[in-house]
């Protein structure tokens, strides 16, 4: 039964708003759904493209370019579903506007805040299962592509579990829990690793010296260790020295490693919640861990506000713009946003504020704003 069916039979009550909720519930979610895989589809694409030119790298083969790609499709569906959600939603109720049931609903006493809510309520559903989806596949999908193509790219690196880190340098095998790229005074980039050990073998595999550095920097071209303790294996022996800093003589390249570390967006909530609690711990500068973290608790708020914000586009200036010009508000505004969202989070984050505080203000901003339209226009 269509929206305009349900919108003219009297005396339905309660029963004719949950019949109405799931008309369009459904025009919207499969309005979603395809703006989505579109929109992934699209990236994933462009990231093949990318691939393509590493292929015949080392071991690096069109099969496991591939493979890389379909790898992390499940962390470009939770990236992409906001703004496959807004765009989803304005093609629903675009759809709903132009069959004339959108006219019907209003003419039947609905306000757009009661339709918005319709809206709001079936991409919550989605939302629930993306943020799941967000949390359990993405990030373990994407620390095995990033293995897959580190590997294949180059032997001697790898990423273990958690995306701790492994290279081999010679008869050296290292180990890292961590490692980042951040830029010193002047924008000046340093590679740094933390939680380092380094195991020094014999040519015939024997264990000769074993460091345990609390970090590791690579500046200028030169790596150097941070408070250090160093175990030498002689015979039967071992001696044990501290030191706060010692030159590292490794031919480790460093642009190797930048590209091979996880990303704290990638991670899942536990894995930034280890990260900062070590960092935390070793007094050791954790804020890009915990934008991360704070961006994947308010996800669910910026997906539903953002699509909340879109549709009022969909009941008046757009009844004859059709769907080029519906899709172009919504591109616009996605764009805005996201620009906006990143500018507040990184000012908050420069100035120390509370994270949590700067990740919400752009939500809470558009919902207000979104608030006093309904009110003005209902």
């Amino acid at each position: 039964m269509t929206a305009l069916a349900l919108a003219a039979r009297p005396g339905l009550g309660r029963l004719r708003f949950k019949k109405v909720d799931k008309v369009v519930a459904m025009a919207v979610i499969g309005a979603v759904v395809l703006a989505w895989f579109v929109v992934v589809a699209l990236d994933a694409m462009m990231a093949f493209v990318n691939e393509i030119n590493d292929v015949g790298t080392g071991d690096y083969t069109l099969t496991k370019a591939v493979v890389y790609v379909l790898l992390t499709v499940p962390r470009r569906l939770y990236q992409f579903f906001a703004y496959g959600g807004l765009i989803g939603g304005l093609m629903g109720m675009g759809a709903l506007a132009a069959s004339g049931e959108l006219t019907a609903l209003r003419a039947a006493g609905m306000s757009k805040l009661r339709i918005c809510a319709s809206v709001v309520l079936a991409l919550t559903i989605l939302t629930v299962f993306v943020a799941i989806e967000g949390e359990l596949i993405a990030p373990r999908a994407q620390q095995k592509a990033e293995a897959l193509a580190l590997t294949a790219k180059n032997r001697d690196v790898t990423i273990g579990k958690g995306g701790t880190l492994w290279a081999r340098d010679g008869e050296t095998v290292i180990n890292a829990k961590r490692g980042r790229t951040r830029a010193r005074a002047g924008g000046t980039p340093m590679i740094e690793l933390s939680d380092v050990r380094v195991f020094e073998f014999t040519p015939i595999g024997q264990l000769s010296a074993l460091s345990i550095a609390k970090s590791a920097t690579h500046v200028d071209g030169q790596w150097t260790l941070h408070d250090v303790r160093r175990t030498d294996f002689v015979g039967r022996s071992a001696t044990s020295k501290t030191q706060e800093t010692a030159q590292w003589k490794s031919e480790l390249d460093p642009d190797v490693l930048a590209v091979s570390m996880i990303h704290p967006e990638y991670l899942s909530m536990n894995d930034l919640v280890r990260n900062i609690d070590y960092m935390d711990r070793n007094h050791q500068d954790a804020t890009s861990y915990r934008l991360a973290y704070w961006g994947r608790i308010f996800y669910p708020l910026n997906v539903l506000v953002l699509a909340f914000c879109a549709v009022p586009f969909a009941f008046g200036s757009l009844r004859t713009g059709g769907l080029g010009k519906r899709l172009f508000i919504g591109m616009a505004l996605a764009i805005s946003y996201y620009f906006f969202q990143k500018s507040v989070v990184s000012m908050g984050a420069v100035y120390n504020f509370n994270l949590a505080v700067v990740n919400a203000l752009p939500s809470l901003f558009l919902a207000v704003a979104a608030w006093a339209y309904f009110r003005r226009n209902a």
